[in-house]
């Protein structure tokens, strides 16, 4: 295997060019040789990764290198090996420990014939996300990531037996959706979250849908508003558009769940959830923004990078 060597140094000051390094390192899963060395396999990924972040230590006066090398004089292939697997082992270790608390509540009929399944779903998809995180930069495959794989297996399997049985509460009732071709308005210039909810709308809740822009004051006359202050399908608690719209409409699809949180973290850039496709997506919308200037095609040509990015999660399944 080749290897991708990063040797770096920032200034001690200002300190937050260095936490922000070390935790792109971490999220990508490099790990530490002696010194001021970083370590990934060699793919086309973590090479164009590691080369984003040179030029990002480089734009904080800091120095970097990078280096492909074919083997560590010093280490044995197992050695370094080892090093990936206790990385991810401290990853994985509390995936492993979640899955069996689920299990536990799961064996001891917590979740009984009555009560909503809807906080263990819950549990089951958010370690479902951090089980991919996790796993996309696995790189050499560490033995306790089969454990948490086989623990959230079984969790899944039980839940789908309570899920099956009769009389369970479901939980909120489904809103009533508007009727088809009903014509949603939201603000001008749309950017991540409009552009997103347009989608959803569009490819999920009526294929027949019309979309129209208009000043927030007077947008309730000429359709259902959206994503506008106020608006019954808008921004409520710490939940953007998006968001709102999959509860209120009761959208289980996993990929549409983790595009809700692409979506959160790129409008609201709050980092409530760990998602560095958000970044990516937020660029790639202002730049299309910057260079469309009529609403409808915007519009358009945005939904068009929702697709694709739905039909990349599936890959991840």
């Amino acid at each position: 295997m080749r290897w991708l060597t990063l040797l770096m140094s920032l200034p001690p000051t200002p300190t937050r060019h260095r936490v922000g390094v070390w935790r792109k390192l971490r999220r990508l899963g490099a790990v530490k040789l002696r010194g001021a060395a970083w370590l990934l396999p060699e793919t086309p990924e973590t090479l164009e990764r590691f080369q984003w972040l040179v030029e990002e230590i480089r734009s904080c006066r800091g120095d970097a290198t990078l280096l492909r090398v074919d083997g560590i004089e010093t280490m044995r292939d197992e050695e370094v090996a080892a090093l990936f697997h206790k990385a991810r082992a401290a990853d994985y270790q509390p995936l492993v420990a979640r899955c069996q608390g689920l299990l536990a509540q799961l064996d001891h009929h917590r979740v009984g014939p009555r009560g909503s399944l809807e906080p263990a779903r819950a549990r089951l998809d958010a370690l479902k996300r951090e089980f991919d995180r996790v796993r996309a930069i696995d790189y050499l495959e560490a033995p306790l990531g089969r454990r948490a794989r086989q623990l959230w297996d079984r969790a899944a399997r039980r839940l789908q037996e309570f899920e099956r049985r009769p009389g369970l509460a479901r939980g909120k009732r489904r809103a009533a959706l508007p009727p088809t071709g009903s014509t949603w308005v939201t603000r001008p210039r749309p950017h991540i979250d409009r552009i997103a909810s347009a989608w959803l709308i569009k490819r999920f809740l009526d294929p027949e849908a019309q979309f129209a822009f208009a000043d927030p004051s007077d947008a309730s006359e000429k359709g259902i508003p959206f994503d506008i202050l106020g608006a019954e399908f808008g921004h409520h608690g710490e939940d953007c558009t998006f968001e709102t719209l999959l509860k209120r409409f009761s959208l289980k699809d996993r990929r549409l769940r983790i595009i809700a949180e692409i979506v959160h973290e790129a409008d609201l850039r709050d980092g409530k959830f760990a998602c560095h496709e958000a970044s990516g997506v937020d660029l790639m919308i202002q730049g299309m923004a910057a260079t469309i200037h009529e609403d409808d095609e915007l519009l358009e040509r945005g939904m068009a990078v929702c697709d694709g990015l739905y039909a990349a999660l599936k890959q991840r399944s």
